[in-house]
């Protein structure tokens, strides 16, 4: 069966969930109010995309691609990252509720997150360096042998890393944060 090839178009208030979505190759294509919830995603690729108001809860990512996409006010939960293609990550994530996903052993280098919500993430053995979570919630993500080098989470919320477990050279953190660094320790901090 032959994949489609979608450029340039505009997808605005599609239910695909009901209706069914085209695989393919999607390349700055803009979703704008449309529904992927639990939609088979397996083998898409989508390259120079937006997503605005969109939702993608446990959408099937079997080898999806996500090159230079942007998520905005979009609800993404439950997704299973790891399942995607590995070679083509590249997104920023702009007001988007992320809670209950899984980046289990994904490199998501450089990777933005703004105004989000990331709460009982997997974030284990992932590669996130320089990676930018500004104003998100990481309350009860796990972080267990991560790469955060130069990741910045002064504006974050709610994590709890352990410096001894997980790699955080230069990593950039508020004085308000160092409780999330400390937190096995038992140490109250005011």
């Amino acid at each position: 069966m032959e994949s489609a090839y979608i450029e340039g178009e505009d997808f605005k208030d599609v239910n695909f969930a009901m209706q069914g979505f085209t695989k393919g190759e999607y390349e700055d294509c803009h979703f704008v109010d449309c529904d992927f919830g639990e939609v088979d995603l397996t083998d898409v690729q989508f390259a120079n995309c937006s997503f605005e108001n969109c939702n993608w809860s446990l959408v099937k990512m079997k080898n999806t691609a996500l090159r230079e996409v942007h998520f905005r006010n979009c609800k993404l939960m439950g997704l299973h990252f790891e399942e995607g293609n590995p070679f083509s990550r590249s997104a920023q994530f702009d007001d988007c509720q992320l809670d209950l996903c899984s980046f289990y052993q994904q490199s998501f280098k450089k990777t933005v997150f703004r105004n989000c919500s990331l709460r009982e993430t997997d974030f284990t053995e992932a590669d996130f360096t320089e990676a930018t979570f500004e104003n998100c919630d990481l309350s009860r993500a796990n972080f267990e042998r991560t790469t955060l080098e130069k990741a910045d989470f002064r504006s974050a919320i709610g994590f709890s890393i352990d410096p001894e477990i997980n790699y955080i050279r230069k990593a950039k953190f508020s004085s308000a944060g160092l409780a999330g660094l400390l937190e096995k320790y038992q140490i109250d901090i005011e």
